[in-house]
């Protein structure tokens, strides 16, 4: 079977691959860190994995960036997922951007990476292509936008409450609670108000 040579199947192809290796080497990583160990990292070679000993008196335990708690002893390219709406795409993109090495872990960050990365994120949509945003040409300003954080839920909610405002199928299905892609109700799915087939009664 051919595979695709466009660039976003080859991009979607190295995200495969790389969550499929990091799962491996994240939990290889756990356990040698407590006991002090060497573990393979995802290039093949092999790392010092650091104890709490080792983190010095400046270390960061916590980071506030975006509105959310950053843990200090993850990876940072791993620690930016914990931002709703960066994923590990968006994030290793930031890292790129601000010019920090996302193996680096973010309690070591100084203030002006801190800062970097924080300004890295308010001008993310202007940085990166149209398709690397999660919201394009948005319906009141026309253009694309990446939203994070709360902004995330209060859009969605806004969106999702237009369209009932309008009576589209879509909003309609929101507000009574069902499915909404098409999904069949017969089966599963009854939760809310009882639609479909009622069986007879005996």
């Amino acid at each position: 079977m051919a595979r695709c040579a466009c660039d976003m199947c080859r991009i979607l192809i190295y995200e495969i691959e790389d969550l499929y290796r990091s799962i491996h080497i994240r939990g290889a990583s756990r356990w040698a860190a407590r006991k002090g160990h060497r573990v393979t990292d995802e290039h093949g070679g092999t790392v010092e994995m650091s104890t709490e000993n080792d983190f010095g008196e400046d270390f960061l335990y916590i980071l506030r960036i975006a509105d959310a708690d950053i843990d200090g002893v993850r990876p940072i390219g791993m620690g930016l997922t914990n931002v709703k709406g960066i994923g590990r795409r968006t994030a290793r993109r930031i890292c790129q951007l601000s010019e920090i090495d996302p193996s680096k872990l973010g309690g070591h960050l100084d203030d002006s990476e801190q800062d970097r990365l924080r300004n890295t994120i308010d001008t993310y949509p202007s940085l990166v292509p149209g398709w690397l945003v999660n919201r394009e040409r948005d319906l009141e300003t026309n253009e694309d936008a990446h939203l994070f954080s709360l902004e995330v839920k209060l859009t969605r909610d806004d969106d999702i409450a237009r369209l009932a405002e309008m009576k589209a199928y879509r909003g309609l299905r929101h507000r009574s609670g069902h499915k909404v892609r098409g999904q069949r109700l017969r089966s599963n799915g009854r939760s809310g108000l009882t639609l479909g087939v009622e069986r007879k009664k005996v």
